[in-house]
């Protein structure tokens, strides 16, 4: 099938964020599959609903029992209008809602063997332990994946059963690494060595590798897969080459992802040989303890009929003792785990699992489906087979005594009084200031500090994702990643962008930069000359001819007709991929040397080669296609997308001559000076050129848009940095990575979403619970894709000092309102008296007040001003009525660089 042609079998508008994370094989293996989610209060709406968002082929329901007033409180799909229906038929409408590319149906009749065989997953949520026994045995019987999970309160239980024998096909989310190649030596073994830049710490003994692209030694391209063995200076062995041709240029080695087996054991086997997902020794045995709780509370189950009551001491220590008769968990069949019941967790899990929490199912839910995805797409591990997940945290520390059973039932559509018995009847909010337009999140930030107000902080990359909690006195105060401030709109340098390319990104930044040139900047520029009447002589020289000189190109007149534009975007390959490199190989040769004996093209400079137009090479046809159909789009002019027309139209058409294009198309080095190359003659003659635009209606500046695949925006880009590539030698990427890359594009699943989401709903129980220590809140971060989960506890505020003073991020220095009001003078003296400070500079925002630095009579002018009138002075600006507190900066006499003293809050 022609690359150019091939149709589009995944909705990429739809799944265009999560393509980015799971790739079009996964995504097609999700489109296909079938899954069955029985069980629909809040946990399997939370599971439902992210496959739904995810795309899979069909999603049965499956849920008999009537909605009920206590369903509405974590189950988001249901509402008062259900109330008698049963779940899986009320949730069915909504959730179908959410994907029509999803097939959402209702299955009514019981769980039967003949059923799951029509399934790849099952997932039980909420269901007793006789069913999840009796499911996950058929399950593992046919080898249908089976997942199990459950929420009691505060605590999360999850199972996967994929089976004896099942392969991951890509195990991790990262892209395969690929490196440029320096030289490859002839020998047993070969030695590769990489070009200088590439990251060579990522590979790793043992990795297999294919080769591409490769001048020379061409037996290596497209080889079978190969292991490497890394040496101590970071070159690679690759087995032996002594037969092999002799390595001329260029190529990219690139890594082979391996396979990997999981063998999971079935539910029955795996209740009394747990394999937990946790981080440390200590985890592992916390989780032990909760899986005997899990149990316990399915035993109470069966035996009462009920769960056990929220908050009653009598069903708590019930439960216990059902947890200490359980048979001990093993490590083998026969070795059993010598470690002692914790037995305090298990009375607190049974004491506040009588309710549910919509972040916790929201947090479970999502690690479920991400599982349930595993399974299908065969991306990713999946656990290892036993999560559980607690966040006991949220509950208080102060020690109170119980609450009677009566004052923790939970109401009809709230569950919190069963976990959170202080939050019966509670409700509304403190009040905030009303919000400000245009926020951002260090603007937020900022606010919050300023305001001393709680901030709830969250983000997510793929699969990875982190909450935080920020509050006033107890934590540290929100600070922007260093990294994320650093590189924030730091462009590139501009050499190395046109002529020195090392990275991909250099190849996408000058193949954006090409697009404003040609399309927009260039069509403003004659546009603006067309309604101005101006000539060349009188616009600014080098930067109107950097921009012109493409765009008028080949054909010194305007086009008329589609063979017209592809014969300008033919002439501009040529300039581009094989007369701009001969021209800067003319500048720099290949055997360059500076100064000091060191070859030219060395390092991360590596000297390019001249491409030659092949219409059967398909990124070169693509790119005269995108030129063309975008030169003409901006002439207004009728494009195409007939691949196979344009490869026999290029045929006829004669190929451009270098001679009549170096006037018009000089490299963009000789244009450092224009001024000097381009005289009188050489414009002349560009205007006359000129001339032919303005006659017509105006041009369309083109404005570049990532998200029409049928626009060839992302086409042309994609397309002249892979080509940029191949002139460099720099291993190109996917076309999906360049949309990603060029417009800016965040990887993001519905999973990982909502497992934040739940995360900082935790969160926030505390900050609307009442005080809490330092200890009580939990920083998070997540990989769904590594099974990674880690919460600790944040930062306590950093404490300053100068002299006596001591403050965090969160004080504030506070000079009280005063009749009559205070004038500056009397303020500096205030600050001395009370704080021993000696004010060397004291600024309104970036409005300097004072500097102990003016000369005596200036400071004699403001030092009797009151601080409002000095304030309206200063700024220019009345002060606005109602104002309560001016907000100052300050630095002292004595205090070191990197002092922040606290604001200056001057009470009015």
């Amino acid at each position: 099938m022609d690359a150019l042609d091939a149709s589009k079998l995944l909705d990429e508008e739809l799944y265009s964020r999560q393509l980015y994370v799971l790739g079009s094989p996964a995504m097609q293996r999700i489109q296909g599959a079938r899954v069955l989610v029985s069980g629909l209060q809040g946990l399997g709406a939370e599971v439902a609903k992210n496959l739904v968002l995810m795309g899979v082929g069909s999603l049965t329901l499956h849920d008999p029992h009537p909605t009920c007033w206590s369903d509405l409180a974590a189950q988001f799909l249901l509402s008062e209008q259900d109330l008698e229906r049963s779940r899986a038929e009320a949730s069915q409408e909504l959730l179908a809602q959410l994907n029509r590319a999803v097939q959402v149906v209702v299955h009514t009749g019981d769980i039967t063997e003949d059923l799951l065989l029509d399934f790849q997953v099952v997932v039980l949520t909420a269901a007793k332990l006789e069913e999840q026994l009796k499911v996950g045995t058929l399950c593992h019987k046919h080898g249908v994946c089976f997942l199990a999970a459950d929420t009691r309160g505060l605590v999360g239980q999850l199972f996967c059963d994929f089976g004896e024998d099942f392969t991951v096909q890509d195990p991790t989310e990262a892209e395969p690494l690929t490196a440029a190649i320096q030289h490859i030596s002839q020998g047993s073994p070969g030695i590769l060595t990489l070009r200088k830049g590439a990251n060579t710490h990522y590979f790793r003994d043992g990795d297999l590798v294919t080769f591409s692209g490769i001048e020379g030694m061409v037996e290596l391209n497209d080889c079978d897969p190969r292991s490497i063995h890394v040496r101590e200076d970071g070159s690679l062995e690759i087995g032996d080459t002594t037969t092999f041709s002799r390595y001329l240029r260029g190529g990219a080695i690139t890594e082979v992802k391996r396979p990997k087996t999981v063998r999971h054991k079935s539910l029955d086997t795996a209740l009394l040989q747990p394999h937990v997902v946790a981080q440390s020794s200590q985890e592992v045995h916390r989780a032990h303890c909760l899986h005997q709780a899990f149990c316990a509370l399915h035993k109470f189950q069966h035996l009462h009929g009920r769960p056990p009551q929220p908050w009653d001491p009598v069903d708590a220590e019930t439960v216990v003792g059902l947890a200490q008769d359980l048979e001990p968990l093993k490590w083998t069949e026969e070795e059993p785990l010598e470690q002692p019941l914790d037995e305090a967790l298990v009375r607190t899990v049974a004491l506040s699992s009588g309710g549910v929490l919509s972040p916790m199912v929201a947090m479970l839910g999502a690690v479920a489906a991400q599982e349930v995805l595993k399974a299908i797409s065969r991306k990713f591990m999946p656990l290892d087979q036993w999560l559980y997940f607690d966040a006991l945290d949220c509950l208080p520390e102060d020690g109170e005594l119980l609450p009677s059973p009566e004052d923790c039932a939970p109401l009809p559509t709230q569950h919190l009084p069963a976990v959170f018995p202080e939050t019966q009847g509670r409700g509304g909010c403190s009040s905030c200031p009303a919000p400000e337009p245009r926020l951002t999140g260090r603007y937020v930030a900022a606010r919050c500090t300023h305001y001393l107000k709680p901030l709830l902080e969250a983000g997510t990359l793929g699969t990875r994702g982190s909450a935080k909690v920020f509050m006033p006195h107890v934590t540290e105060a929100y600070r922007a990643p260093a990294s994320a401030a650093a590189s924030e709109d730091a462009p590139y340098p501009v050499c190395t962008v046109r002529h020195f390319p090392s990275t991909a990104e250099h190849t996408l930044q000058w193949a954006r930069d090409e697009f404003e040139g040609l399309f927009r900047l260039s069509a403003e520029t004659i546009n603006h000359h067309q309604q101005a009447h101006t000539s060349l002589a009188d616009m600014d020289g080098p930067q109107t001819l950097t921009l012109l000189k493409p765009v008028l190109g080949v054909l010194r007149v305007r086009p008329q007709n589609w063979q017209d534009c592809v014969a300008w975007a033919l002439g501009h390959w040529k300039l581009c991929f094989h007369y701009g490199i001969k021209q800067l190989l003319r500048h720099f040769p290949p055997n360059k040397v500076l100064e000091d004996g060191t070859p030219f093209w060395s390092g991360p400079k590596q000297c390019p080669q001249p491409l030659e137009f092949d219409t059967n090479q398909d990124m070169h046809l693509l790119y005269v296609l995108a030129a063309a159909n975008l030169y003409a789009q901006m002439h207004g002019l009728p494009g195409s997308q007939d691949s196979t027309a344009l490869r026999e139209l290029l045929k006829l058409l004669p190929q451009p001559d270098p001679q009549q294009m170096a006037p018009i198309f000089a490299s963009n080095l000789e244009l450092a000076s224009a001024s000097a190359e381009f005289g009188p003659e050489q414009l002349k003659e560009l205007n006359k050129a000129l001339e032919f635009w303005t006659v017509g209606p105006p041009l369309k500046p083109l404005m570049f848009e990532k998200d029409d695949d049928s626009n060839f925006h992302v086409d042309f880009v994609a397309a002249a940095a892979s080509l940029r590539c191949q002139n460099y030698g720099i291993p190109p990427v996917s076309r999906a990575q360049s949309k990603r890359i060029v417009g800016q594009i965040i990887p993001a699943i519905a999973t990982t979403t909502a497992a934040v989401a739940g995360l900082l709903g935790l969160e926030l129980y505390k900050v609307v619970g009442g005080p809490r220590p330092l200890s009580a809140f939990r920083h998070s971060y997540l990989h769904l894709a590594e099974n990674y989960l880690i919460r600790y506890m944040p930062f306590a505020p950093a404490i300053q000092t100068f002299h006596h003073l001591k403050w965090t991020c969160w004080d504030r220095l506070k000079v009280p309102a005063g009749q009559p009001e205070r004038t500056l003078e009397l303020l500096l003296a205030h600050l001395q008296e009370q704080h021993g400070l000696r004010v060397r500079m004291l600024l309104h925002g970036p409005a300097l007040l004072y500097s102990a630095g003016w000369s005596p009579e200036k400071q004699a002018q403001r030092l009797p001003l009151r601080v409002t009138e000095l304030v309206q002075q200063v700024t220019g600006q009345v002060l606005a009525p109602g104002l309560r507190v001016l907000v100052l900066e300050l630095s002292c006499e004595g205090e070191e660089e990197d002092t922040a003293f606290p604001p200056l809050h001057y009470e009015l």
